[in-house]
């Protein structure tokens, strides 16, 4: 179902909005959504129409689709892509791409030149409909949630703000894979040559980029397989615990292929697969995602080398950035200098029940941080849920 919300004249220009709960049309929406967003501040892999809609397809939830679309004229000028979660006593609008899949720097999408006319258009239309806010995984640096935020705090909405992650991430822009490593610490630059070195006396050493769809069939199971290996022994992880997670990956790893993202990379020792790498490059930024390794070469630093030859391959593309995407895990702190804070914004609609809300969530977050000190790690993910 789709509905006009609102409509202005600024200028020349005309301005409306539409919500959406359709998901054919969302379907038909990629060449547009995706000029919009190559045309926004806000760009990156997770905002792209294949990552909403195929995390759509399989990891919804039971969400109501909610997009509010504002055009200027005919163009289209800036979405707010909300799911609507059921919650209590209120549902909860979220951003598409919440959740444990890992989106990192999430956000309004807004055309720019009309940031100003476009934002006013979305705060109109999402603060009639007085349903709360949760909006994670936030780029504090910069994003358009908090402009939009601090607008309908003004207007008597409840904000509340936190810092929950960081992104560590390489600045590749000029440098060489020499002059990169020159900017390491002498221990970390000296033990990655000497892995290699050794590796390469030991066996024979193979590096292979997936290029074909067998190819790209096999190397997502084996970096699947590789992950739990390495996480199993430490209590499992939740990069790929359920089938919606895992449906999710073969797909988007599937059409980041055809779009020429997809970058899942292979180490062979004596032809054995004993590490695997999965990332995306997208308009020159390499996202690491996720890897694995066999833990019974982890006396030979496999994830180091394989780390350490991605990111030499980053460099040889032309990428600018290698973003390690969000943890603060000490492997990243040896090959990453900067990093970006992650945040979380909730606000709350005016009146009795906004106050209701903020109550709620105060008092459920305080549940969730009692269950992580004293529940298996299965009934966490299930309070997450």
């Amino acid at each position: 179902m789709t509905s006009a919300l609102a409509k202005a004249d600024v200028g020349r220009s005309t301005f409306t909005v539409e919500k959406t709960g359709d998901v054919s049309y969302f379907a038909a929406l990629e060449t547009e959504w995706n000029g919009l967003l190559q045309a926004s501040a806000s760009d990156c892999l997770f905002l792209t129409w294949e990552w909403l809609y195929t995390w759509w397809k399989h990891l919804a939830a039971g969400r109501q689709l909610c997009l509010f679309l504002v055009r200027r004229d005919e163009q289209l000028a800036a979405v707010a892509p909300f799911g609507l979660r059921r919650g209590r006593p209120l549902p909860v609008l979220e951003f598409l791409g919440s959740g444990n899949v890992g989106s990192d720097y999430l956000d309004f999408i807004v055309r720019r030149g009309c940031e100003d006319e476009a934002i006013a258009a979305l705060v109109q239309s999402v603060a009639g409909e007085r349903f709360p806010l949760n909006l994670t995984q936030l780029n504090r640096r910069r994003c358009f949630a908090a402009e939009i935020a601090e607008i309908l705090a003004g207007s008597g909405w409840r904000a509340s703000e936190a810092v929950t992650n960081v992104c560590p991430f390489i600045q590749l822009a000029g440098l060489s894979w020499d002059s990169y490593l020159a900017e390491l610490g002498a221990e970390h630059r000296y033990n990655f040559r000497r892995k290699v070195r050794r590796l390469t006396e030991q066996f024979t050493v193979e590096f292979d980029e997936v290029r074909t769809e067998t190819e790209r069939r096999e190397a997502i199971e084996l970096v699947i397989h590789l992950h739990h290996m390495r996480w199993n022994e430490r209590g499992g992880s939740d990069a790929f615990h359920t089938p919606e997670l895992l449906s999710f990956h073969r797909e988007m790893s599937r059409v980041a292929l055809e779009r020429g993202w997809l970058r899942l990379y292979v180490l062979r020792l004596d032809r054995r697969p004993v590490a695997a790498l999965y990332g995306f490059l997208y308009r020159r930024t390499f996202y690491f995602y996720q890897s694995g390794f066999d833990p019974s070469f982890s006396k030979h630093s496999v994830g180091l080398v394989t780390m350490g030859l991605a990111i030499q391959n980053a460099i040889k593309e032309g990428a600018l950035e290698y973003d390690l995407l969000h943890g603060d895990e000490d492997y990243k702190k040896h090959w990453a200098l900067d990093r970006r804070e992650l945040g979380r914004l909730e606000l709350y609609p005016p009146g009795s029940l906004g106050w209701i809300c903020t109550t709620s969530m105060t008092a459920k977050r305080g549940v969730k941080r009692l269950a992580r000190r004293v529940l298996p790690g299965s009934v966490v993910r299930y309070l997450q849920s």
